[in-house]
Formats: C-alpha cells, structure tokens, sequence
C-alpha cells in the first residue's frame, strides 16, 4: 500500500474537488490517503505579518511544508500529490526527494492573464521574476504534472517549455451518477426555469443575467440565483443563499431547472458546469479559458462573449423557445460529463497516474 500525502488547496472550486478526492481515493484503490488541506483564512499572529497575510502563494506553500514534515514524521511518504501549483512552489526540497505530482487549473501566467476579474494584481516586477522562476523550478522537479484542462496543458508547453510527455489532462468533475435526475428529462409544461451557481455575482457574470432576463421577462420564463450575494430584487427571479455544495437542496433546483446560465466574466474551469452537464442540462457560458471544452457550442449549449448583455439575451431567447432543442442539448452535456468529468472515473486514472509515477520513479532511482 502507497502512502501518499495529498495537500489541496482550500480556495474557490478547489473545495469541491477536494470533497471528491476524498470521497474517491481510498485504500480499495492501492493508496493509504495522508490528507493535508491547506485553509484560505489567516488570522491571530500570523494576520499582522504582511506578506504572509497578503500573499496566497507564500501562505500555501508555507502552510504546505508544514503539513508534509507532519506527515513524514507520522509515517514515511511513498508520494506527494499538490494541487494547486501555489502549494508547491516553495517545496522544492520536497519535490526533489519525494516523487510528487503537481496538479493545477491554470498556469500562473494564465491566471495573470485573468486578473482583472479575479481583482488580482502582479506585484512588483522583481517579485513577479522570482515568482516566474519558483513555477519553473516547481514544475521542472515535479516528476508529472496533471491540469485540469488542455487549456492549461498549452500554457505548460508554450509558456514554460515542458514536454507534453510530463503533462496529464485529467479534469474534476462530479458523481455524475449521483447529479443525473430520476427521470430521463422530458418536455414539461409551466414557465421555463433558468438556473445560475455562483458565489461572486457580478465576477459570474450575474449581473448581466439580470438585465438580459429583465429583456425576455415577457416570455413564459423563471430566473433561479443561487450566489451568497443580494441583488435588487426583480419579479420572477429568486434568490437563493446558504446551499452547501452537492446538498440536496441545490441538486434539486439542477433538476427542476431546463437551462443552466452562467455568463462569467473570468474563469480557469468551473465546476458548476461539470455539475449542470451531469443533471441533463444545456448551458449558456461564455468563451473564456478552458470552459469551450465542456461547453460544446451548438452541441451541449451555446457560448456568448464576456459581458455581452445581447448576445446573452439572444442565447436565452433560442433556448427558451426551442424546448427540442435544450433536450437533445442537455442530454448531448450528460454524456460530455460521463465521459470526461466523472469524479470517480477521473479519481482512479488519477490513482493510477500517481502509482505509475511512483513505479517509474523506483525503477530509476534502482538503475541509478
């Protein structure tokens, strides 16, 4: 049995998947699990300290090494798994002394690219070379790297010149079994219901959901928001706050729904969509990052431009009054979800991948 340390970050979406791995990698699988998360929040002491405080990265990766040498102490480690990058960039010891795996959703250069949206500021440009050559180093020791998307696995290649040989594409996902409805989806009559998952708002493009419904509110359509924020309210759109991730409560409104929106404004891979695809629903998503390749356009939904209000309206319009068309949609995402973002499938290729690694490791360090 392989011991094998898995540190996960704590922030955003990284959650759920963590919540998935959890569920999915057990000893059944040949691994024995060491579960290091690494939390977001700081407080107490470590709160005043400015770079600490200030600096995800530099809290991740201290926070990180922390967690490994409590582990090692506990019982030797046989691997590592990190995910994300931001975990490991000051781990480099460890990289080169246990075979790890770095997992990520996007490259640093990527999320750079995305940081308007996610109020993200490069810092001051020596710290942002000494952070260019931290990722190197880091993804350089990594003996494989796995991204969650090929998005992510271009940006790994062209922008910091690593084999395409190193590099896995293995997505999160859900228990597509467990988000499917009871029922195979069928034609139903009442209003049309329009389902949005997401906490920021106004970064998920919620707020243009909102004036785009406010221009088709003549059709026979109900609005479902389900955000910890509190917009202005408007007839025929309910807000729902407080549902917790894969509750029963918000599969529910998956399933009550025909349409899932979520027009964000910046994302690497969102999960929600993983989410809406295994409920049997089309999405209308915008064409950013690696969300193309689970939102098919004009096959599992339809892809607008970022912050385009219109052309939003104009995708809700051809979904609300084509109901054939949002059925052979949804199920066109159900079946894209199966294949590809099946959180227990994508967990044993995971496991796999990582006792593979470890083989080849031993086998070189015994030539050696």
């Amino acid at each position: 049995m392989l011991r094998i340390a898995f540190v996960l970050e704590q922030a955003l979406g990284h959650v759920t998947h963590s919540r998935n791995l959890y569920e999915n990698v057990s000893p059944a699988c040949g691994i024995d699990p060491a579960w290091a998360p690494i939390p977001w929040d700081v407080s107490g002491w470590a709160g005043k300290v400015p770079l600490y405080r200030s600096n995800w990265t530099v809290r991740a990766s201290l926070r990180a090494r922390r967690s490994l040498t409590e582990l090692q102490r506990d019982a030797p480690l046989d691997g590592i798994f990190l995910h994300t990058q931001v975990t490991a960039v000051l781990a480099h010891n460890w990289l080169r002394t246990i075979p790890s795996i770095v997992s990520l959703d996007a490259t640093p250069k990527q999320y750079d690219a995305l940081g308007d949206v996610y109020a993200h500021e490069p810092g001051p440009r020596w710290l942002e070379a000494l952070k260019d050559r931290a990722n190197q180093t880091c993804c350089e020791n990594a003996r494989h790297l796995v991204t969650w998307s090929a998005w992510a696995k271009a940006s790994l290649v062209h922008d910091y010149e690593l084999p395409e040989s190193k590099i896995t594409v293995i997505p999160p996902g859900v228990n597509s079994a467990a988000w499917a409805p009871d029922t195979p989806r069928e034609l139903r009559g009442g209003p049309v219901r329009i389902l949005f998952v997401g906490g920021n708002l106004e970064r998920k493009g919620g707020t243009h959901l909102l004036e785009a419904f406010s221009r088709i509110a003549g059709l026979d359509v109900h609005l479902d928001l389900v955000t910890r924020d509190s917009p202005r309210p408007q007839p025929r759109v309910q807000v729902h706050q407080g549902l917790q991730p894969n509750s029963p409560e918000l599969m529910d409104l998956y399933h009550a729904a025909d349409i899932f929106c979520l027009p964000t404004m910046g994302d690497c891979l969102p999960m929600v969509l993983s989410e809406a695809g295994a409920a049997g629903l089309p999405a209308i998503s915008t064409n950013v990052a690696a969300i193309p390749e689970i939102v098919r356009d004009g096959e599992s939904g339809l892809l607008v431009p970022p912050g385009d209000s219109a052309a939003l309206e104009s995708a809700l319009r051809t979904l609300v009054e084509n109901p054939l068309l949002r059925l052979s949609m949804g199920e066109r995402a159900m079946g894209i979800v199966r294949e590809q973002y099946d959180a227990p499938t994508n967990a044993r290729r995971l496991c796999e991948l990582l006792k593979r690694t470890l083989r080849q490791a031993a086998a070189k360090g015994a030539k050696a």
